[in-house]
C-alpha cells in the first residue's frame, strides 16, 4: 500500500490561508537628503517645477528682515543632488533679493516673497522681471497662484526688534490684481498667516502665531479648520489623492488630515524647524526644507 502523507488539520490549513492573506509589513519610508555642509543657509521654501525637472529652494541666508540684498535661490535635481547653488543672487548687479522666502510659478513667471515686496523672474533663465510692493507690509512670507492666475501672498506680521521678532499688527492676506496688491483680509486675529494654499473656491492658511489653520473666500471670510495637534505653522501643501500637509516647528512634524473633521496625524517625524513645504518629484512625496540644519528632505507619504 503507497504512503500516504498525514492531511493538515483544518486548525493548521486556516492558520496558512490567514498568513497568506496578511499584507507584508511594508518598509519605513526613507528621507532622502542634501546634507548640511552643501550649499543651503537657512533654507525657507522648496518648489517643485515640474516643466524644468527642478527644485528651486529660496535661502535667506542671514536675517529674515534684513535688507542686506545676500539672498539666493537654489536649483536643485529631482534626486536631491544641486545644479547651482547660487542660480538667482541678491549678489549680482542686476538682482536685488534679501532674505526670500515663499514662492509660486505662474507660466514662465517665478514669484518670490522678499519682506515687503513680491520679486518676479524668468522660470528658465532666472533674469528679473520687476517686483510688486506691498504697501504697509514688514514680513511677506508665502506666495500662491490660483487656479485663475492670481497670484496671494501672506504678511505674517512681524518686526524686527532687540530680542529678534515681534508682532508688527500687519498679519494680511493680499492678491494682486494687475500688480497692485489689494486686500482679502487684514486683522491680527488672523493670527500671523504663514503658508498659503490657493485653491478652486478659496483660500487655506496656515499660521505661525495661533496655530490655527483656516479657510478663506474671495471676501475674506474665514471658516476654521480642525487645529493641528501642535503649532508654529509653516508650510502647506495638498498631496494628488486630496490629503492635505502641513509643517510645525513646534511639533517638529509634518501633520496629515485626509478628512475635514479629522483628526490630523503624523506624517513625517522628527524633523527640526520644518519650513514651506514643497510637492515632491513623485507621486506622494513632500519637500522639506529645514530653517536650522540647512538641509532639504524629500520623503515618501504613506
Amino acid at each position: 500500500m503507497p504512503h500516504r502523507r498525514p492531511f493538515p488539520s483544518v486548525a493548521l490549513v486556516a492558520l496558512l490561508v490567514a498568513l497568506a492573506a496578511c499584507p507584508k509589513p511594508e518598509p519605513p519610508p526613507q528621507h532622502r537628503t542634501v546634507l548640511p555642509d552643501t550649499g543651503f543657509r537657512t533654507p525657507e521654501s522648496v518648489l517643485w517645477d515640474a516643466r524644468g525637472g527642478v527644485y528651486l529652494v529660496s535661502n535667506i541666508n542671514g536675517a529674515p528682515l534684513e535688507k542686506d540684498d545676500n539672498g539666493f535661490i537654489s536649483r536643485i535635481q529631482a534626486n536631491g543632488q544641486p545644479m547651482v547653488w547660487r542660480w538667482i543672487k541678491g549678489a549680482d548687479t542686476a538682482v536685488a533679493l534679501h532674505a526670500p522666502k515663499g514662492m509660486a510659478l505662474a507660466g514662465d513667471t517665478l514669484f518670490v516673497a522678499d519682506i515687503d515686496v513680491v520679486r518676479l523672474f524668468h522660470r528658465v533663465s532666472g533674469a528679473p522681471l520687476g517686483e510688486w510692493p506691498v504697501p504697509g507690509a514688514t514680513f511677506l512670507n508665502d506666495v500662491a497662484v490660483g487656479p485663475d492666475g492670481t497670484v496671494y501672498v501672506t504678511d505674517s506680521g512681524l518686526r524686527a526688534d532687540s530680542a529678534g521678532l515681534a508682532p508688527s499688527g500687519t498679519d494680511a492676506v493680499w492678491r494682486f490684481r494687475s500688480g497692485v496688491a489689494e486686500t482679502v483680509a487684514r486683522d491680527t486675529s488672523l493670527g500671523r498667516p504663514n503658508g498659503i494654499l490657493a485653491e478652486q473656491g478659496g483660500l487655506i492658511v496656515v499660521t505661525f502665531g495661533s496655530g490655527a489653520v483656516y479657510h478663506l473666500d474671495a471676501r475674506g471670510t474665514r471658516a476654521d479648520l480642525v487645529r493641528p495637534p501642535a503649532g508654529s505653522l509653516d508650510g502647506v501643501v495638498r498631496l494628488a489623492d486630496g490629503t492635505l500637509l502641513v509643517s510645525s516647528w513646534e511639533g517638529k512634524a509634518v501633520y496629515r488630515l485626509r478628512s475635514v473633521v479629522g483628526p490630523w496625524t503624523v506624517a513625517v517625524d522628527s524633523v527640526e524647524a520644518p519650513a514651506d513645504l514643497g510637492l515632491g518629484s513623485q507621486p506622494g512625496e513632500v519637500a522639506i526644507p529645514l530653517f536650522n540644519a540647512n538641509r532639504l528632505v524629500l520623503r515618501a507619504i504613506r
